[in-house]
C-alpha cells in the first residue's frame, strides 16, 4: 500500500483592470506595468528555479491584453503610459506642471518600508519633497529635471523583480549609481523593461510545456459572473441586503458567453489550447453560473471556503475538512469544484510577511503535515492554496524571495507533499471521489457572500449606472445604426464597464483617495461607452458615484448592508 501524502495546489491568481482610455489609448494608472516588472517576473523566476514544484497560474486575459499593448509601445517608441513616456523624456527640466505633479504623486506610492526605506538615494528624494512641501506648491518650482530623473528612475528600480535584480547587472549597476540618471541610463532602463514584458508570457508558456504550471483563466475582463445573471444571487448568503433598483442585468447570460468564449480563444491564441479550468472573478460562484461554465466545456473551478460551508450548512460533513476534497453540483455535468483553504491561503497573503522567511516557510510545511496527519486512513486531502500572485509580495523583505526560496526548496523534497494542478487532478486514469453538494450557495472567496460588490448604496447606484448603458447599447447595437467595426469597439469598451473591479473599490472601507480614482475611471468608461455609441453620455455620470451614497447616508435613507 503506498505511503500517504497530502496533495496541494498553489494557484496564483494574476490580475489588474483594463487602466486604459480606450478612446485616447493613454493609461490612466501603472499598476499593470509596474507589477509585471516585480511580480510576474519574480514568480516565473521562482518556478524556474524550483523545477520540481507545480502550480497553477490564472492569467486574466484583459492582463494579458495591456503587457501586450506595452509591448507594442515599446517596438513603436511611443508611449501611451505617462511614467514610460517621461522615463524617456530627453530633458526633464522642460516638462509642463501636469507632468511634474504627475510624478511627484506617482512615484513614491510603494511599501515605503520594503521598497523605499531600504534604498538610501531614493529614500532621499522622498525626504527633499517631504521638506519642499512644507514651504507649499511654489516652492516645488526648485526642483530640478535632474531630481525628476532619479525619482522616475527609482520608482522603476524598486519596483522591479529581485531575481531581476539578481540577473540583470544593468540593475545593480543603476542601483550602486543612485543619483545623476543620464538620458543613456534611463534607455537602458527602459529597453531592460521592454525585454522583461515581453518575456512574461513566453517564460510562462515554457513551463507549462514542460508540464510545471498549468495556466487556466477568468472570464476576459473579469466580470463578477453570479450578478451578471441574477443580482438576487446575492441575497442567498445575505436574504437582507439592498439591491439595486434594476431588477436585473439585460443580458446578462449572453455576455458571460462572450466573456467565457473570448477568454478561451485568447487564452489559446497565448498558450496553444483554451484552458482547462478557470477561476472566476473573485472565486464568485452560483448554481447558475457553475451550469454555464460546464456548458461552455470547463472542467474545474474553484472558489473560497466560505461559500463551501454556506453550502454545506445542512449536511453532516466535518466542515473543517470539507475543503480538502473535490465537489460536484447537479445541473454542471463534468465540472469539479475545489475550495481553497482560507486560513493557508491568508497565512502567506497577510501574516508570513512579518515572520523570517525560514520560519514562514517551515510554519507552513508544517500546518500541511498537521492536515495530512489527520486525514481519515485511505485519504488523500487535497489543499489548496488560492490568492493574488501579485499583492502580498511587496509586504516581504526583498519581495518574498526568501521566503519562495525556502518553501519551494522544502516542498521539492518533502517525502509527503506532493504539488500539482487541479488539471492533473481531473485527468486522472482515476480522479479522486467527488462529493455532492446539497445545493451551491452563491458567493465569493471574500466573507463567502456578494456584499464586496453589491448591497452598499455607491455599489447598487453603479450597478444602476451600468443597466442604464447596457439598454442603450442593446438598442443602438440592435438597431443596426454602427459599422461592424464601430460595433466592436462598444462591445469591447461594454466589457471594460462590466469587471468586477470597479464595484468592488466602492464602499466606506476603501481610502477615500483610491475610491475617488476608480470613481473617476469607472465614470469615465461608461461615458465612453455612450460615445462609442454616438450618444452623448448623461450628465450624471460627471457626478461621484461616491458623494451620492454620502448624502444618503446621512440622510438615513440607506445604509451599508455588511
Amino acid at each position: 500500500m503506498p505511503a500517504p501524502h497530502l496533495d496541494l495546489v498553489f494557484l496564483w491568481h494574476m490580475h489588474q483592470p483594463d487602466y486604459r482610455d480606450r478612446t485616447s489609448g493613454e493609461f490612466a494608472l501603472p499598476w499593470v506595468l509596474l507589477h509585471a516588472l516585480k511580480d510576474y517576473a519574480d514568480m516565473a523566476d521562482h518556478l524556474e528555479r524550483h523545477p520540481k514544484v507545480r502550480a497553477v497560474v490564472n492569467f486574466v486575459p484583459v492582463l494579458l491584453d495591456q503587457i501586450d499593448d506595452y509591448c507594442a509601445q515599446i517596438d513603436a517608441g511611443s508611449y501611451r503610459d505617462p511614467l514610460l513616456r517621461l522615463l524617456a523624456q530627453p530633458d526633464l527640466d522642460r516638462i509642463d506642471l501636469d507632468d511634474r505633479r504627475l510624478l511627484l504623486d506617482t512615484c513614491f506610492r510603494s511599501n515605503h518600508t520594503t521598497m523605499l526605506a531600504p534604498f538610501p538615494h531614493y529614500l532621499r528624494l522622498h525626504k527633499l519633497l517631504t521638506q519642499f512641501a512644507k514651504e507649499g506648491e511654489a516652492a516645488l518650482a526648485y526642483l530640478s529635471g535632474t531630481y525628476y530623473a532619479d525619482l522616475v528612475t527609482w520608482y522603476f528600480l524598486a519596483w522591479s523583480g529581485e531575481t531581476e535584480r539578481r540577473r540583470q547587472p544593468l540593475l545593480a549597476d543603476l542601483m550602486t549609481k543612485g543619483q545623476r540618471y543620464t538620458l543613456d541610463d534611463r534607455r537602458q532602463l527602459l529597453a531592460w523593461i521592454g525585454a522583461t514584458l515581453k518575456g512574461i508570457v513566453p517564460r510562462y508558456r515554457a513551463l507549462q510545456d514542460r508540464g510545471q504550471i498549468e495556466l487556466s483563466a477568468t472570464p476576459h475582463t473579469h466580470p463578477l459572473g453570479p450578478l451578471l445573471l441574477d443580482f438576487a444571487a446575492a441575497l442567498e448568503s445575505q436574504p437582507d441586503a439592498p439591491l439595486p433598483q434594476a431588477a436585473s442585468y439585460p443580458g446578462g447570460r449572453s455576455r458571460l458567453d462572450a466573456h467565457i468564449e473570448n477568454a478561451k480563444s485568447s487564452h489559446a491564441r497565448r498558450f496553444g489550447a483554451a484552458p482547462t479550468g478557470m477561476w472566476p472573478a473573485e472565486g464568485a460562484v452560483s448554481a447558475p453560473l457553475a451550469a454555464l461554465f460546464a456548458q461552455h466545456g470547463c472542467r474545474w473551478l474553484a472558489s473560497g471556503e466560505g461559500v463551501l460551508r454556506n453550502s454545506l450548512h445542512t449536511a453532516q460533513l466535518p466542515a473543517e475538512r470539507a475543503a480538502y476534497r473535490p465537489w460536484q453540483v447537479g445541473g454542471a455535468d463534468g465540472l469539479t469544484l475545489f475550495f481553497r483553504d482560507e486560513r493557508l491561503s491568508d497565512l502567506l497573503g497577510f501574516e508570513y510577511a512579518k515572520w523570517h522567511g525560514r520560519d514562514a516557510a517551515r510554519h507552513f510545511v508544517g500546518q500541511l503535515e498537521l492536515i495530512l496527519s489527520q486525514a481519515p486512513a485511505g485519504e488523500t486531502p487535497i489543499v489548496g492554496v488560492v490568492l493574488d500572485g501579485e499583492n502580498a509580495w511587496e509586504h516581504y523583505p526583498y519581495n518574498a524571495y526568501y521566503f519562495f526560496d525556502d518553501l519551494y526548496a522544502l516542498l521539492e523534497d518533502h517525502p509527503a507533499i506532493r504539488t500539482t494542478t487541479y488539471g492533473e487532478i481531473v485527468s486522472r486514469a482515476v480522479p479522486p471521489p467527488r462529493g455532492t453538494l446539497p445545493r451551491l450557495t452563491a458567493g465569493s472567496w471574500v466573507y463567502g457572500t456578494l456584499s464586496t460588490w453589491i448591497g452598499d448604496a455607491d455599489k447598487n447606484r453603479a450597478w444602476d449606472l451600468l443597466c442604464e448603458a447596457k439598454h442603450s447599447y442593446d438598442l443602438v447595437v440592435g438597431s443596426g445604426r454602427l459599422s461592424p467595426d464601430e460595433a466592436h469597439a462598444a462591445e469591447a469598451q461594454l466589457a471594460v464597464c462590466e469587471s468586477s473591479d470597479w464595484f468592488w473599490w466602492f464602499g466606506d472601507y476603501n481610502p477615500a483617495p483610491a475610491v475617488a480614482s476608480f470613481d473617476r475611471l469607472y465614470r469615465h468608461n461608461l461615458a465612453n461607452l455612450y460615445r462609442l455609441l454616438k450618444l452623448t453620455p448623461p450628465r450624471e455620470l460627471d457626478l461621484p458615484i461616491s458623494a451620492g451614497s454620502a448624502a444618503a447616508t446621512q440622510d438615513g435613507t440607506m445604509r451599508r448592508a455588511t
